[in-house]
Order: C-alpha cells, then sequence, then structure tokens
C-alpha cells in the first residue's frame, strides 16, 4: 500500500510540474525528494520549486493554500495528494537564526545556493526523460557528486549556512546517520564550532529533531556523532559525553522513542562502565527533570522513560528476590517489554533468565495476568463499606489468585474477612 501511495503522490507531483511547463513556466522536483530517488529510495514526500510566483501558481490550480505566500511557498492539492510548489528564491539576513529577513525571488542556480546541503540541493525534471530513468537532474552544487561519495557537506561556506539556522547543525546529523553518509570535515568542523548556538533554538525544534534521530534505526549511530560533534551539550542541557552507545545500538528497529531515550539515558550514564540498578535510580529524577525541558517531552513520554528506566532497575536488581505475585505483575505492565528491551542489550544472559521465569509463571495458576476473581463491587455486594482499605484487600486477594493460594471467588472473599479481621 505504501508504494501505491508513493507512486500516487509521484504522479500527483508530476502532473502539477506538467501544468506549470506547459503554463511556461519553469518548474522541477527540489529537495530531498530528488536525493532519496537518486539513492534509490521511496520519499515522504514531493516538492516543486519554480519560477512562477506565488499569484501565479494560485491561478493555475483550483486547489491551493497560502501557507508561507510571503516566503513563495504554496500547497497544491491533486487527486488526493498534497505537494508544496515554492518559487525560486534567494534569501536575506537571518537575524532570528531561523527565517530569512528578506525574500526575492530569482532563478534555479541561486534557490540551490541558498539550501542548507548539497544532496538538499538538488533539482529533477520528470517531464525530461530522454535521457531514460525518471527525469533530467539539475546540479549547481555538486551535490550528486557528494551523494556518489556517500557525504553530507553544506552548500557553499558551512559557517554562514549554520549561522542562517543553527538547527541545521542537527539536521546534518539526522540526515547522514539515516543515509549512512560521512559529514564533510569542513561542515563537521563548523558545526563543532558553533555546537553551543543551539542553545539560542527553541526547545520544540531540538525536541523534534531528536525524536526523529531516535526512532530510526540509526538512532546510536546518531547519538554518537551529537556526542562527538559537542551537540549533545547544547541539545540535553548536561555536560559533554563522549562514550559509546551499546544499549542505544542493541535495540530493535522499531523501539519506541521512551525506550530509546532510556537506553541512551544508559549508555550516557555508564560512561564506559556497567551502572547499577542503585546509580539508575539514584539518576533517574535528574534526567527526567533536565530532558523533559531540553527535549519538550510530553508527560506520557516522560512518564514512559521513568518508566522504563525504574523498570530496568527492577529487573536487574529486585527481580530474583520477588515472589511470584510480585514477579506477575511486573510482567503484566505496559513497561515490562521496553524495560527488557534495554536489559536485553546490557545483559543478554539475565534477559534470557528473565524470560525463561516468565515462562514457569504464565504456566502457575490462572497465567500471567488473569481477571481477578474479586471486585469492588463484590465486596459491596459482600457488606464491606467502601474505603481506604479496598485496595490493600483487593491487592491480598489478587496476590493470593496469582500465587494459586485461592481458586475462586469465594476462597477471596473469606481470605479478605480473615484479613479484615487481623487488622
Amino acid at each position: 500500500m505504501a508504494r501505491i501511495a508513493h507512486k500516487k503522490h509521484r504522479h500527483s507531483a508530476t502532473e502539477i510540474v506538467r501544468t506549470l511547463h506547459n503554463a511556461g513556466f519553469v518548474a522541477y522536483f527540489a529537495g530531498g525528494c530528488v536525493r532519496d530517488e537518486l539513492l534509490g529510495l521511496e520519499p515522504e514526500d514531493y516538492d516543486i520549486a519554480t519560477d512562477a510566483r506565488p499569484e501565479q501558481v494560485r491561478g493555475l490550480f483550483r486547489r491551493v493554500d497560502e501557507v508561507g505566500a510571503s516566503f513563495g511557498v504554496m500547497l497544491v492539492r491533486h487527486e488526493g495528494a498534497t505537494v508544496e510548489v515554492a518559487t525560486f528564491r534567494r534569501e536575506g539576513h537571518y537575524s532570528d537564526r531561523r527565517r530569512p529577513d528578506s525574500v526575492e525571488y530569482a532563478d534555479a542556480e541561486a534557490d540551490a545556493k541558498r539550501r542548507d546541503f548539497t544532496i538538499n540541493a538538488l533539482f529533477l525534471d520528470p517531464l525530461d526523460t530522454g535521457a531514460g530513468g525518471s527525469g533530467r537532474v539539475i546540479d549547481h552544487v555538486g551535490g550528486r557528486e557528494d551523494l556518489a561519495r556517500r557525504v553530507l557537506r553544506a552548500v557553499g561556506d558551512a559557517d554562514a549556512r549554520l549561522n542562517e539556522d543553527h538547527l541545521r547543525a542537527l539536521r546534518a546529523v539526522r540526515h547522514a546517520s539515516r543515509l549512512g553518509f560521512e559529514i564533510d570535515s569542513a561542515t563537521a568542523d563548523a558545526i563543532t564550532r558553533h555546537a553551543r548556538e543551539l542553545l539560542g533554538v527553541s526547545r520544540e525544534r531540538i525536541g523534534e529533531e531528536v525524536r526523529r534521530m531516535l526512532t530510526h534505526p540509526s538512532r546510536a549511530l546518531a547519538a554518537s556523532r551529537l556526542q562527538r560533534l559537542g551537540l549533545d551539550a547544547p541539545t540535553l542541557g548536561e555536560p559533554n559525553a563522549l562514550c559509546e552507545t551499546p544499549t542505544l545500538a542493541g535495540l530493535g528497529d522499531d523501539a519506541p522513542y521512551p525506550t530509546a531515550l532510556g537506553a541512551w539515558a544508559l549508555d550516557r550514564a555508564a560512561a564506559g562502565r556497567r551502572v547499577s540498578a542503585a546509580r539508575i535510580r539514584e539518576t533517574a529524577p535528574g534526567i527526567l527533570d533536565r530532558w523533559r525541558t531540553a527535549l519538550c517531552l510530553s508527560n506520557d513520554e516522560r512518564a514512559a522513560l521513568r518508566d522504563v528506566l525504574e523498570g530496568v532497575a527492577i529487573l536487574e536488581q529486585d527481580w530474583p528476590s520477588s515472589g511470584v505475585a510480585a514477579q506477575k505483575r511486573a510482567v503484566a505492565t505496559p513497561w515490562f517489554a521496553q524495560s527488557m528491551a534495554l536489559v536485553r542489550a546490557r545483559d543478554a544472559a539475565l534477559a534470557a533468565s528473565v524470560s525463561a521465569r516468565v515462562e514457569e509463571l504464565a504456566k502457575i495458576a490462572q497465567g500471567i495476568a488473569p481477571a481477578p476473581f474479586l471486585t469492588g463491587d463484590d465486596l459491596v455486594a459482600a457488606g464491606f463499606t467502601p474505603g481506604p482499605g479496598f485496595r490493600a484487600w483487593l491487592d491480598v486477594a489478587y496476590d493470593a489468585q496469582l500465587e494459586g493460594r485461592i481458586h475462586d471467588k469465594a476462597g477471596a472473599l473469606e481470605l479478605v474477612r480473615r484479613v479484615r479481621a487481623q487488622s
């Protein structure tokens, strides 16, 4: 289905280019979609660059949204696909380090030279297929050679490109890591020189870049590069850490964001040594506070990160001495599978031992997480007055059920009556 959607999106983008071309305008695919097609990847979306002005684009298409008309950017909807159509431009000074103070419409070469990295500054004419392939590539900045060399390089002067928007440092790491490219030495040096200036970038934008890095299978390489280039300090709000990232590297490709954050936190706390469960519990509150602010974590993400770190401490310290009920309750929690992923990356033998115990637990009584024999309604129906003791009584009954010490509702009620009488 994804491949069909991609083909439909490309078809729509091509038809938009055709409409612009038939009206006498120059129009090309631009940026990341060109890069990905030349690398044999499926682009996430298609962007178009053209010499048509926004008002001219508006006049050619029935469904157009002016999302950035002052910057020459329009959204055109065609056969269910939405394509960004931007007018070729050159840009003025970036006083806010994010957006240009002024925009001047220009030609394709000037537009290419204002972009961030050479591999993102390529154009492709999908209508010109005379030489075979998917279209004719237009390269004003040496991007095609850098693709062949598998190198990410800033367009023109790297310091100037970073001064325009310091978030480009994080984008460089994300793109290079995802594609398996090296970062050009001059670009890497400029990133290191400008690393502290990330402090002036909004935390929302920084958090989104980190989220995109750590939810991709290249997460360990991205984190290592952030550390090596000195970007981790302004990104996370803590000192630079030149450490290995084995826990991150050991995660599965589809690891959720909080789990990946937990893995990185463990790697950074370990600093080349195995961090103990006690140390995890000691450092976790500070990490949660710093990273929630630095990365703009949602309440749910912060809670998941807290739980996954505490889960590792439980599995590595508390699990062996826990009883059947406590172990079953742990296995049934949302954090268990994610904490196990971290334990597996840190200590394969321990993970194997826990997994074997989980198989044993599944055979005891009614399994890992059976429906409880007794509920609050049952206690009320049996004449108990609702109050603070309810939760504790229900927990006692459920633990007994998990351990196979009671076998039905009647047994659960009898146990609760004995516990109440003794309290």
